[in-house]
């Protein structure tokens, strides 16, 4: 009998792409670092290039010479370096700066003169002078056609008018944070993540906008960078108002620390203790305030406190101290009161003695001696008179003859 070989195909592993030799360009001083492809040039740091863009040729700084990085962090598709700047480039470019400020204050001008609501934020010339890039923000759409005919009156050569938002503005223009750092956005980031107010909330931040907004009125982007890192810990640790066992009794908590991954609880037996435990020590039977639906909690129901692997905080016993009970009398028996109360009452009797009375006061008689006032007898009914009330009494209340004024309903009537 043959033996019957099963082989099985090769897995086809990934080759992982050879890494990327490229350099960091950046078009102004301070602004966002890019790569490029060397294209067998040497380049070092501080260096001026010209190199190929969407725009045409254009002017820029080298931030970081010939490195390697991995091909999964280059970005498609990837421009070169044309040449090393020369004294002719750098004069080119010296005068380039100097008519992106003529340009500046002209175009401010037109605008007031044109009543536009815009804000200019910046003139870039091209490093051919082919083109004249104006950056402006607004609220709204703009009509901006007869400005764009008389600056291209006045500079003669192609104008370009782009508007852009506030986040751009920042980006563009650069500067620090209330961290005292560059703007994240004009030094790293790639492009704006989306930001939300629901991320201050996860974080336990002041909805303070002055506090959680950035120089360009927006919401930070660096409320994104932990955001991830919160919603994992939110989901280990239980909500506010849930309840839970813990080594010392069921409670509720009153409070959750995210970053210290502990919560506080105050206690079902006794509400004014407020213990804090982390979240390995407790055991959550209802997550979250309870609802109308919610099934009770049993009350032996507790598999930490009551397993008794774990001892309970013992607290030192103090001596309770009550306060001296006073009785009353009583109408059914006589209840004799402490010696405090007879002791109180034999002072006030001996106070009372010792008042001196007035000169002329005679001393009152005792209850004894004192003459009883005579009650008036009230003199008594005659028999007559009460028979005769009486027999009205039983005499029946004739009822007023209301019918016999009704007349009687016809046919037409209704």
């Amino acid at each position: 009998m043959e033996e019957e070989i099963l082989t099985t195909p090769a897995v086809e592993e990934e080759v992982p792409a050879a890494p990327v030799e490229v350099v960091d360009i950046q078009f102004r001083q301070g602004q966002k670092v890019y790569y490029f492809d060397p294209a067998g040039i040497t380049v070092k740091t501080g260096d001026h290039v010209i190199i190929d863009t969407a725009r045409g040729p254009e002017f820029g700084i080298c931030a970081g010479g010939n490195h390697l990085i991995p091909a999964k962090d280059v970005v498609a598709p990837l421009r070169s370096v044309l040449r090393l700047a020369t004294p002719e480039d750098e004069k080119i470019v010296a005068r380039n700066r100097q008519e992106e400020k003529r340009a500046y204050d002209i175009c401010v001008q037109k605008i007031a003169d044109h009543k536009l609501d815009m804000q200019l934020v910046s003139a870039e010339f091209a490093f051919d002078g082919s083109k004249i890039l104006f950056f402006f923000t607004a609220d709204e759409r703009v009509d901006f056609r007869e400005l764009v005919k008389n600056l291209a009156s006045i500079f003669h050569t192609r104008i370009e008018l782009r508007q852009i938002g506030v986040r751009d503005k920042a980006k563009m223009v650069g500067g620090l944070g209330i961290c005292g750092r560059p703007f994240c956005c004009s030094s790293f980031l790639e492009d704006f993540q989306p930001v939300s107010i629901k991320m201050a909330k996860t974080q336990n931040l002041s909805l303070n906008p002055t506090k959680i907004s950035g120089t360009c009125g927006r919401l930070m982007c660096c409320l994104k960078y932990e955001q991830e890192a919160y919603e994992d810990l939110l989901r280990r640790s239980p909500k506010q108002d849930s309840f839970v066992d813990t080594p010392e009794g069921r409670g509720t908590v009153t409070e959750v620390d995210l970053l210290r991954s502990r919560v506080k609880v105050r206690m079902e037996d006794a509400p004014e203790t407020i213990s804090v435990f982390s979240n390995e020590e407790i055991a959550v039977f209802r997550n979250g305030k309870a609802k109308k639906n919610d099934p009770p909690v049993p009350s032996d129901w507790a598999p930490i406190s009551g397993s008794g692997k774990r001892v309970r905080r013992e607290e030192p016993d103090e001596p309770v101290r009550l306060d001296p009970i006073r009785f009353r009398y009583s109408t059914e028996s006589v209840v004799e009161e402490s010696e405090t109360v007879e002791e109180e009452a034999q002072e006030r009797r001996s106070r009372r003695s010792r008042r001196p009375r007035p000169e002329g006061q005679e001393k009152p008689a005792p209850k004894a001696e004192q003459p009883k006032k005579e009650r008036r007898e009230q003199p008594k009914a005659e028999p007559e008179l009460e028979e005769s009330q009486e027999a009205a009494e039983r005499k029946p209340r004739r009822r007023p003859p209301y019918r016999r004024h009704r007349r009687p309903k016809t046919g037409n009537e209704g």
